[in-house]
């Protein structure tokens, strides 16, 4: 075993963007959506709505997204105590979307340039995507009767990313492949209730914009009935009133992306290095000479495998080549090892 000393020039430092599509066994349009009786009547029901890609009683079922509804006044479940109507179900998904995004309990969301105190959210399953959601590749169908709409991110349309609190935040508009359809506002808006709502990568969401939906198509929405009328409304009705848009669109594509960052580490033994083996078989144990003349004057080796070395001689990393590499003085080489992390 030889050892030489890596110098700065040696070492580069690279990152590679992944991309992967979200949905199980790598399927990048979900098509068929089903959800869980048992899930929806327990107590997670009354906050957020399971979306499996086959009925959930099968052993290939895995939760793909949830479904939540947000309302700042508390409206559109059940209060937890009737006489404090403000809290519910609702207004804590509200407060928890309102304090991951934009960090100001004080503060509304604003979908374009409308403020509103209301939205349906869906969150990818954290297991489903890798670093973030990849922006330009959602593509949403949401189908109420004869009328379908089409969403998307306007990540192609925006000349810089736009930051809230240093998450990525796009607005979601009516089109395809981060690109706006033309018509309404040029834009892919609605007419009077500001762009669909908001989608945030880095924290695998969609707030869809319920006022949006609940427009006539018209106006560019789809006449989503959204119920509001405080205690009399069911914990979850309003969750399944999106989920059953979605699951007549039959079309949900999505992308996962992932930042691999790679070491690259240059190893390059010249003409004169690394050609005599440390082999104890070439060395004769009577003599101590070498076993071979021709090793001495015209030896000839072969590398197959490089360790990486701290100043403290501990292994920290080691390379296989897929085929033993022959050295002698006549010839040089250039080994990589990537490293990645």
């Amino acid at each position: 075993m030889s050892f030489k000393r890596l110098t700065p020039s040696d070492f580069l430092v690279s990152a590679d963007s992944v991309t992967a599509p979200c949905w199980t066994n790598n399927v990048y349009d979900l098509t068929t959506f089903y959800t869980s009786s048992t899930q929806a009547a327990s107590s997670q029901g009354n906050y957020v709505l399971a979306v499996y890609q086959t009925a959930s009683t099968d052993t290939s079922a895995a939760i793909q997204f949830y479904i939540g509804y947000g309302n700042a006044a508390g409206s559109g479940s059940t209060p937890y105590d009737t006489s404090i109507v403000q809290y519910s179900p609702s207004s804590t998904i509200y407060g928890q979307w309102r304090n991951l995004i934009i960090e100001d309990e004080n503060t509304n969301f604003v979908f374009g340039n409308v403020t509103q105190s209301q939205f349906h959210v869906l969150s990818v399953e954290r297991a489903n995507y890798k670093q973030s959601l990849f922006p330009g590749s959602l593509n949403l169908t949401i189908t109420s009767g004869s009328n379908t709409i089409k969403l998307t991110d306007d990540s192609n349309m925006v000349s810089a990313v736009p930051y809230i609190n240093g998450t990525r935040v796009y607005q979601l508009i009516s089109g395809s492949n981060g690109t706006a359809y033309t018509g309404l506002q040029g834009n892919g808006y609605t007419t009077d209730s500001g762009s669909y709502g908001w989608f945030v990568p880095d924290m695998g969401a969609i707030l869809v914009n319920s006022i949006a939906l609940e427009q006539p198509t018209v106006n560019g929405g789809i006449a989503m009935t959204t119920l509001n009328d405080g205690a009399s409304v069911t914990n979850g009705a309003n969750n399944v009133a999106l989920y059953n848009l979605i699951k007549l669109g039959v079309s949900f594509e999505l992308n996962s992306q992932e930042n691999v960052t790679s070491d690259y580490v240059y190893v390059r033994p010249q003409n004169a290095e690394f050609n005599y083996t440390t082999n104890p078989s070439f060395i004769s144990g009577s003599t101590g000479e070498v076993t071979y003349s021709t090793s001495i004057n015209n030896p000839q080796v072969y590398i197959t495998t490089v360790g990486l070395y701290n100043d403290a001689n501990e292994l920290l990393a080691v390379a296989k080549l897929s085929r033993p590499l022959v050295k002698d003085f006549t010839k040089e080489a250039l080994i990589r090892v990537k490293l990645d992390f």
